[in-house]
């Protein structure tokens, strides 16, 4: 698995990726929980929900737009610059408190992430065999979830000593590592990839009518509306309703992340080995689904309650992770460039669908009310179940 000592000497180019993944996701995790509640204190609730729905928007065209760029450039290329604009936008975010500046490095922050995670697909799926699928990319999950589960801890200290502007500094400071890493093992992760020359729409319709990536792709986006619902709206209930700390809520959400490190690579196994993806996709859903509704209902403020539930909900969007990555990567490989970018619009239209949700149910009830009508939409997610077949 992930190794450092590795380094020196890799056994093979993944294990490369995997160094940089963990840094990338440190990078990009450190300010994660922190950026909605350090919005609000320039603007109100609702505005924030703008901020999410507007670089959502943008993100979705800037991720269809991106095969053509990759096709054009290459992959390794297009790394190296998306990877500047993130370490820019996170210098941006931390240097800057005009709240017109700020919106715009938002915006360039959560373009930059979306697309450079795109970039790592192609590159892990490139040295990737289908047989182990499960295997490979619920280590190279796993490993970008040990760096989740620091970023909570260290950000909660970091906003402690420096304020939220010191987050999104040292985030900057992290992505450096992975810049030199992509500079000096150049030679070892460029990749003489043939991509598909389908257009956007005849992959799409190629997609939309297999019902094995259709349905896919529906799961995959409901998994982010889960995401949305408690990456942007937990942090500022559990601080500003219930009353925990930012050391507090830092500590808990590193416990609470602790299944996707412990969870995806067994899971990734049984799933290559035994079961395939769907008894676990639908037990994983089961459990968001009784967790939200247990976030609305709940009264307590004892903290480990709050750890325990939230550590719970986390086991169900492990699974569902985990499963999500399996089963699309098993149905297609590192050429289907447009196949990879129209798949990770789901991160940005999860969080698009749920922010529009939130701004909705904001106008008329309290916050605590996403949790449930989130839970509802997730149960869309069984219908889609039905429909996919089995890898096993």
């Amino acid at each position: 698995m992930f190794n450092l000592l590795f380094w020196k000497k890799p056994k093979n180019n993944l294990n490369i990726l995997f160094v940089m993944a963990f840094f990338l996701a440190l990078a990009g995790a450190l300010p994660a929980y922190i950026q909605s509640s350090y919005l609000e204190t320039f603007v109100g609730l609702s505005a924030v929900n703008w901020f999410f729905i507007i670089a959502n928007s943008i993100s979705i065209l800037a991720i269809l737009f991106f095969p053509r760029l990759i096709k054009k450039l290459g992959n390794y290329l297009t790394t190296g610059f998306v990877s500047l604009l993130f370490l820019a936008s996170l210098l941006g975010m931390g240097l800057t408190t005009n709240i017109f500046l700020i919106f715009l490095f938002f915006i360039t922050l959560q373009i930059s992430i979306n697309l450079i995670w795109i970039n790592m697909d192609i590159f892990v799926e490139n040295f990737s065999n289908n047989s182990t699928t499960g295997q490979t990319r619920t280590i190279y999950f796993t490993v970008i979830n040990l760096a989740w589960i620091i970023s909570p801890s260290l950000a909660a200290w970091i906003i402690d000593l420096q304020g939220y502007a010191g987050s999104f500094l040292m985030s900057a400071l992290l992505i450096i590592p992975f810049i030199i890493i992509f500079l000096l093992k150049a030679k070892k992760i460029k990749s003489s990839v043939t991509y598909s020359h389908s257009s956007f729409t005849k992959s799409l319709k190629e997609m939309y009518q297999n019902h094995n990536l259709r349905g896919i792709f529906w799961l995959a986006m409901l998994l982010n509306v889960f995401f949305n619902a408690t990456t942007v709206f937990i942090p500022i209930y559990l601080n500003r309703v219930v009353g925990f700390t930012w050391v507090e809520l830092g500590l808990m959400f590193s416990i609470m992340l602790l299944p996707f490190l412990f969870i995806e690579i067994p899971a990734g196994i049984i799933a290559d080995k035994y079961l395939g993806e769907k008894e676990m996709l639908a037990l994983g859903y089961l459990i968001m689904i009784i967790c939200l509704c247990l976030f609305f209902t709940s009264n307590s403020v004892n903290f480990w309650f709050w750890t325990a539930l939230l550590f719970v909900s986390r086991i169900g969007a492990a699974l569902v992770e985990a499963m999500r990555e399996s089963y699309f990567f098993k149905n297609v490989c590192a050429k289907d460039v447009e196949k990879i970018n129209i798949f990770r619009t789901t991160i940005p239209i999860g969080y698009l669908f749920g922010s529009l949700l939130s701004l909705v149910v904001l106008i008329f009830l309290p916050m605590s009310y996403i949790f449930p009508i989130t839970a509802i939409i997730l149960c869309s997610a069984f219908p889609f179940l039905a429909i996919i077949k089995d890898t096993r």
